[in-house]
């Protein structure tokens, strides 16, 4: 009265490839958070502002958002479609 194996995931594009693309959408997603936290530190720092730009140290934050969005992004998608498919035949009710 084993369990039974959890069903593998079947067809579809490599991992590596869907890794591929979503490094370049988590540094985008990424550097959009960071520059939106850049100005809410700027408000509570009450920190100078400039003129047409969100705050004077956007760039900054965007760098280190992009780069925190390029690595977790990833990783994350990754690690769900490593994740065994759910058994869709369960009878919970």
């Amino acid at each position: 009265m084993g369990a039974s194996p959890q069903p593998e995931r079947q067809g579809g594009p490599p991992k590596t490839a869907i890794g591929c693309f979503m490094v370049p959408i988590g540094a985008v997603s990424g550097s959009m958070i960071a520059v939106l936290l850049s100005k809410i530190v700027a408000y509570f720092t009450k920190a100078p502002t400039c003129p047409d730009i969100p705050t004077c140290d956007w760039h900054v934050y965007a760098g280190i958002g992009a780069l925190l969005g390029a690595l977790t992004l990833p990783m994350l998608v990754l690690r769900r479609l490593s994740q065994p498919a759910p058994d869709i035949n369960n009878d919970r009710g």
